[in-house]
């Protein structure tokens, strides 16, 4: 009896952890344009870590001048995001409690700012998009895109297009 015991109690351990599966299939952060050079782009990262990067302009080139949104768009590219990375973004989104938040965050009076937008996919088929400006916001919500920017920055991209 205490064999049959002990095989369902590592057979139960054995399940929880291999069958451990993230509640989000994907995050996308969009970025649009400001008043000046900021980066134009949006960043999709899926349950599997494959990032796609579609940038639009001002992510590997700075601006010069007002025809720059006239150029050819600098294109799409691929990455995968380490574990530790998409750890940390999956234990952001989870902080950050996005089913509770708003839909908006914006301050229609900043008229410069760049308008963002935060689409999380949840694996049960739900998703929530949360349009984001200038003016207050929940911390956690501004600590998730501040580190889908940098995590951004940091990887190293293949351009596919």
């Amino acid at each position: 009896m205490k064999y049959i015991l002990s095989l369902v109690v590592f057979l139960g351990l054995m399940s929880c952890t291999t069958s451990q599966t993230t509640k989000y299939s994907k995050i996308e952060y969009e970025v649009g344009p400001c008043f000046g050079f900021c980066p134009i782009y949006k960043i999709t990262i899926d349950s599997d870590r494959t990032a796609i990067l579609e940038a639009e302009h001002f992510n590997f080139s700075q601006g010069e001048g007002r025809g720059d949104l006239d150029k050819p768009r600098e294109g799409t590219f691929k990455s995968t995001v380490s574990k530790d990375d998409y750890d940390k973004l999956i234990a952001l989104t989870d902080e950050a409690n996005i089913k509770s938040l708003k839909d908006k965050y914006e301050d229609k009076q900043i008229m410069d700012a760049s308008r963002t937008h935060l689409r999380v996919y949840f694996s049960d088929g739900g998703k929530k998009d949360i349009a984001i400006s200038a003016g207050e916001k929940p911390e956690k919500l501004t600590k998730l895109y501040t580190y889908i920017s940098e995590l951004k920055q940091k990887q190293k991209w293949e351009k596919i297009k």
